[in-house]
């Protein structure tokens, strides 16, 4: 099997598996990724092989030289409004509330790093935003890091809230954040991972453009969890705050 055959036959599963319920094996030992620069080919044959176009991207700032965060989001899986649809993961909506922000130009693939006030010129709004998650993989699978990255670390979607100002967003370490459905309210001292949010930013256009992608007006970028999965129900009103810059109300429903 020819690496680049390798790589599509991987694309090809792992998309496969977007579907409800999934709990799947690790992929073939043939197709296994081996490391980082195996997991993000992986993602360049998804995004040929789907029939929509990339609508944002996950990340963090690295947490080894083996342990890159980074994933496309498509386009077919962001979502805004009253409603927001995807599948469960053990029965039950898992979100992760995160900070969006949405570019206004392109930042075209080059081999010279783009400045911080350049990116910052780019970003057009940011956005209240979660990440929207759904595990593929079996418990007890074995998978590796290689293998998650590959899947796009747990991302099945995103939903975009209401925007915020972007010199408050620019400025948010901490938020607290409260998550209340009916009587029930779930409260989190909320922590950027990564200290402020436009840093894993700043990180994933320069990595990227230097491996030949180039972003797009409109895309999305989300970096990083202020309180890691949530858990909340379906087919119930759900008001997302975050404190000193905003909140909404959400129905999640979920797809069979």
């Amino acid at each position: 099997m020819t690496t680049c055959n390798k790589f599509s036959q991987a694309a090809a599963e792992l998309l496969k598996r977007r579907a409800a319920g999934t709990k799947a094996p690790r992929l073939n030992s043939e197709l296994q990724p081996n490391c980082i620069d195996d997991a993000l080919s992986v993602h360049e044959q998804m995004i040929k092989q789907r029939n929509d176009a990339v609508g944002g991207w996950k990340c963090l700032l690295p947490i080894t030289d083996n342990q890159l965060v980074v994933a496309p989001i498509f386009s077919q899986t962001v979502q805004q409004g009253e409603i927001c649809t995807l599948f469960a993961d053990n029965q039950t909506v898992r979100i992760e509330p995160e900070i969006a922000f949405v570019l206004g130009k392109d930042l075209p693939a080059q081999q010279q790093d783009y400045s911080e006030a350049q990116i910052d010129e780019a970003v057009a709004s940011c956005h209240m935003a979660l990440e929207l998650m759904q595990d593929r993989f079996a418990p007890e699978s074995g998978v590796t890091f290689y293998e998650k990255l590959a899947d796009c670390l747990v991302n099945q979607g995103l939903f975009i809230g209401p925007q915020i100002d972007k010199s408050k967003a620019y400025a948010a370490s901490e938020i607290s954040i409260k998550v209340r459905q009916a009587d029930k309210t779930q409260t989190f001292a909320g922590r950027h991972p990564n200290q402020l949010p436009q840093n894993p930013l700043y990180w994933l256009i320069n990595f990227m453009t230097k491996r030949g992608t180039s972003f797009k007006a409109g895309q999305a970028i989300i970096s990083g969890s202020y309180a890691g999965i949530v858990e909340v129900d379906f087919d119930c009103s759900t008001e997302i705050e975050y404190s000193g810059l905003g909140k909404y109300t959400v129905e999640f429903k979920a797809l069979s």
